[in-house]
């Protein structure tokens, strides 16, 4: 048999300001905006992560608005299957979960801005947004603990200790 699947609800870029659930992450990277943009629609994005365990496109290149790609996180207890809306080549793409192996979330989305900031530098920014689901809502402090572990993972991954 296989998992279950609970969808959620799709959202658009307004979901980014408000949503009942928002994290920030900014991390001015001492390093060129499209390398840092390669490396996050790599082959291996987010591999620095350590809650999450795989994330594997499942579009075809060239990326675009459309594009799906699927997340095994916290040790495979929840796959995500992701939906991205907006897509600027080289600057920002957002997404929203269209499906969890969990049912967590009604809605959730995040938003990846990587701004150049000097010939070497950038600033990343990585909103994460989440409406809990009436079940879920107890649950919200430690979901809110294990999203912001990427955020460290981040800061360590590009040095910014």
């Amino acid at each position: 048999m296989g998992r279950p699947w609970f969808s959620c609800e799709p959202v658009d870029a307004s979901f980014f300001e408000t949503a009942p659930v928002r994290l920030v992450g900014r991390f001015r990277v001492p390093r060129p905006a499209a390398d840092v943009w390669a490396e996050l629609t790599g082959e291996r994005p987010l591999s620095w992560c350590r809650i999450l365990d795989e994330v594997r496109w499942t579009s075809p290149r060239p990326f675009g608005v459309g594009t799906t790609r699927e997340v095994n996180a916290v040790r495979g207890t929840n796959v995500l299957r992701e939906h991205y809306f907006r897509w600027e080549e080289g600057r920002q793409h957002s997404f929203y979960v269209a499906e969890a192996s969990t049912p967590l979330a009604r809605r959730f989305a995040e938003d990846y801005l990587v701004e150049p900031t000097g010939e070497g530098s950038c600033l990343f920014t990585w909103r994460i947004c989440f409406e809990p689901r009436l079940l879920a809502a107890p649950a919200v402090p430690l979901n809110r603990l294990l999203l912001r572990t990427l955020f460290t993972d981040t800061r360590d991954h590009y040095g910014l200790r």
